[in-house]
């Protein structure tokens, strides 16, 4: 095997537009930080891009982007203001953005990850997507990987990882099953359109795979530029 990291992510607030690192912490939960807060209903319901037993969806989480400022989670607003975690005001803000009562919650007992802590893309992939749909923009972002890779090949080589450990930088991961995508993908974010052909190509040419889902073995620090081996 032969990769290099060439984008990492990490999104403090589920759901929410994150931030672009040039490098992450990697510990037992993941990228350290990501999704550590999500949106909460007065249900208890997440905030996310769909509706299930666990989530809510919430039309404008997409239009807020999330990074941090030290320790604490900032939101900027679509109106382009910007709100700190820990602002005395910020329930009522989100609140009055969403339409919806809610709270920003940390994480504590339930995890805030749809699955697993770790979200691979190779852009081999997104070549191989881009072929099928010329006309629409595939972007990493409209995917939310944490860890974006440069891999030899064609079509989904991530796939054929399942079940591998590997180590990047110094951390090792396990690469554990295809990453299941939804209608999230579809979804407008930021510059990106709303563009339904996007989850329609992936079904009918993957059974909506799409990436893969990891877990780590090993806390480490990953940077850009750094090489991906077998471990």
């Amino acid at each position: 095997m032969d990769a290099t990291v060439t984008g990492l992510w990490r999104y403090p607030v589920k759901s929410m537009l994150g931030e672009e690192c040039e490098a992450v912490e990697l510990d037992a939960r993941g990228v350290r930080g990501d999704r550590l807060f999500a949106v909460r209903d007065a249900e208890g319901k997440l905030g996310s891009g769909k509706n299930s037993r666990r989530f809510r969806h919430l039309e404008g989480l997409f239009a807020c982007r999330a990074r941090y400022d030290g320790e604490v989670a900032e939101i900027t607003l679509p109106d382009g203001r910007r709100v700190r975690g820990d602002d005395p005001r910020i329930d009522d803000v989100l609140s009055e953005i969403l339409q919806a009562e809610v709270k920003l919650a940390r994480e504590a007992d339930v995890p805030h990850f749809d699955s697993h802590p770790l979200h691979i893309v190779s852009r081999a992939a997104l070549d191989w997507l881009r072929l099928r749909l010329p006309q629409s923009r595939i972007d990493e972002r409209r995917f939310r990987p944490n860890i974006v890779l440069e891999v030899p090949g064609s079509g989904q080589p991530e796939l054929s990882w399942i079940g591998r450990t590997l180590r990047a930088g110094g951390a090792v991961l396990k690469v554990v099953e295809p990453t299941g995508r939804c209608r999230m993908t579809t979804a407008e974010q930021g510059d990106l359109p709303f563009d339904p052909g996007v989850l329609r190509c992936i079904a009918q040419e993957a059974g909506e795979d799409f990436g893969v889902y990891a877990e780590v073995l090993t806390p480490g620090r990953i940077a850009r530029g750094d090489p991906v081996v077998a471990a």
